[in-house]
């Protein structure tokens, strides 16, 4: 339970700096404020609570880790609810919040959810969103199992992780608003709708298989350590 309730709280972390920075500051710092604010949200989150639950904040994270032989079926299960609670409750906080402003909309203004095609960030095709989540996912799934195995610098472990998802979301930003995580991705939608709902399953099918991949990939030992492979 406790790791469960650390999972929530990390979850709720990312999705409020991250989604929040859009939402609520994206039109003074712009794309590069909110990678940033992105990355500083799993900087965060590592160094408080992932000494309890290994701050996944992410199913495609849990998912990889699952299929690197390091937690088990009903973990990864126990750990994507959690997460996806985090999202959905760091979504409704910054959507209370940004009510508070007279003239916010959901419909105008969004919740920082994700979204390709018409009307979103470079308007990318369904192929090139499918294509970036999945590698996108899959290298930073592939970063995190590597900075985190026991012949990594544990210190450091954080911090790479953080500056890869700020990395990711400099590459990305404009092609989907960057997910790589499905309970990120679900959280917002829930309470924006519409496009985004109807276009979630991207952003869960690819992340989910990205990860997955990095996961048999480190199992393989292809990049882990010999003593972790």
């Amino acid at each position: 339970m406790k790791k469960n309730i650390a999972e929530v709280l990390g979850t709720f972390i990312l999705v409020f700096f991250g989604c929040g920075s859009a939402v609520l500051m994206g039109d003074f710092i712009g794309f590069h404020g909110i990678a940033v604010a992105f990355g500083l949200s799993i900087v965060a989150a590592a160094y408080s609570i992932g000494a309890i639950s290994g701050a996944h904040l992410n199913p495609a994270v849990s998912l990889g880790v699952m299929m690197a032989g390091k937690m088990s079926a009903g973990e990864f299960i126990a750990y994507a609810v959690s997460q996806v609670i985090g999202a959905t409750l760091g979504a409704l906080a910054i959507y209370v919040i940004a009510s508070g402003k007279a003239d916010y909309s959901i419909a105008t203004n969004g919740l920082g959810q994700n979204g390709f095609g018409p009307g979103n960030n470079g308007e990318y095709s369904l192929m090139a969103a499918l294509l970036f989540e999945f590698i996108a996912t899959f290298l930073f799934v592939t970063v995190i199992l590597g900075a985190t195995q026991a012949a990594a610098p544990a210190a450091m472990a954080g911090l790479a992780i953080g500056l890869t998802l700020t990395g990711i979301h400099l590459v990305g930003i404009n092609v989907t608003g960057v997910s790589v995580n499905p309970a990120r991705s679900i959280g917002p939608a829930l309470f924006a709708g519409g496009a985004a709902l109807s276009q979630l399953w991207v952003f869960i099918v690819a992340p989910l298989a990205g990860g997955a991949l990095a996961g048999i990939v480190f199992a393989s030992g292809l990049t882990a350590a010999d003593d972790d492979a």
